[in-house]
């Protein structure tokens, strides 16, 4: 029997570097719901970068955004539920962190919007036009969010994390998944693998019929939730040493060659 349902992060796995999806990954996806299969999206992504994800796959699924925070219907490209963090628990994070490492730069995810600092910046994903606003701090931690991002100039994504960890303890979710000095925060025990869980339930899909790939430490406890996990060729080297499979890199399609291993 194929696996009834498939879990698959995307920039990193499901995408090639350019955020294309090829064809053959195309035709693989539609594949496993040709044979009655779940399909879905598992991603760090807010919900308001999804729109050309959801055009790509002709708004065929289901996703998990924000790491878990938010389960969000392609079909209709609306929000079905949230796990926010608290505007009492963002603003105890961000001066914790910020007693720590003065340099840090803050933003908060919304279900459909954003806000930042002025001297946060990752480029032109949080340029203004796409529906983010720069605020102070005291505004910054006034609101409920699905997503606190910390950001560093200087010091690389896993000395962060592990910095943070030991500071903030298990009172929030603390993860990354990018090469820069990123920090992505959720409400505590809200993880991709949580989200998952929460969505098999109501599907009535145990664990071991998961099939789950990804490439980055937010995918980590997902892919060890899942029955069968693949980390990507270009995965970070905890996702490769956790996994069950290998999958070839996001660029060579690895994810289709897998789909196409376990739909024939």
């Amino acid at each position: 029997m194929p696996p009834r349902l498939i879990a698959t992060d995307l920039d990193g796995t499901l995408l090639r570097s350019d955020g294309t999806i090829s064809a053959r990954t195309i035709a693989a996806l539609a594949q496993v719901e040709k044979a009655g299969s779940t399909l879905v999206m598992v991603t760090g992504r807010p919900p308001r970068w999804m729109r050309p994800i959801a055009q790509l796959l002709d708004h065929r699924g289901l996703a998990i955004c924000a790491n878990g925070a938010v389960l969000y219907d392609l079909h209709t490209e609306q929000i079905v539920r949230s796990h926010l963090i608290s505007a009492e628990l963002i603003a105890e994070v961000v001066a914790a962190l910020h007693e720590v490492e003065p340099d840090f730069r803050f933003a908060v995810e919304y279900g459909t919007g954003f806000v930042f600092e002025s001297s946060f910046n990752l480029g032109s994903w949080d340029a203004e036009s796409l529906g983010g606003r720069a605020v102070d701090r005291e505004t910054l931690v006034g609101l409920s969010g699905t997503k606190l991002l910390a950001l560093h100039p200087h010091v690389g994504p896993d000395t962060l994390m592990a910095q943070a960890v030991g500071i903030l303890g298990d009172a929030v979710t603390v993860t990354h998944s990018s090469s820069s000095g990123l920090l992505e925060i959720s409400a505590p025990g809200v993880t991709k693998a949580s989200a998952l869980a929460e969505l098999c339930t109501d599907l009535g899909v145990t664990a071991q019929e998961v099939v789950a790939f990804g490439d980055m430490p937010n995918d980590l406890p997902m892919l060890l939730w899942a029955g069968r996990s693949y980390g990507m060729a270009n995965a970070h080297p905890h996702v490769l040493a956790t996994v069950t499979d290998h999958a070839a890199a996001n660029n060579d399609d690895g994810v289709a060659q897998a789909l196409e291993t376990l739909f024939v």
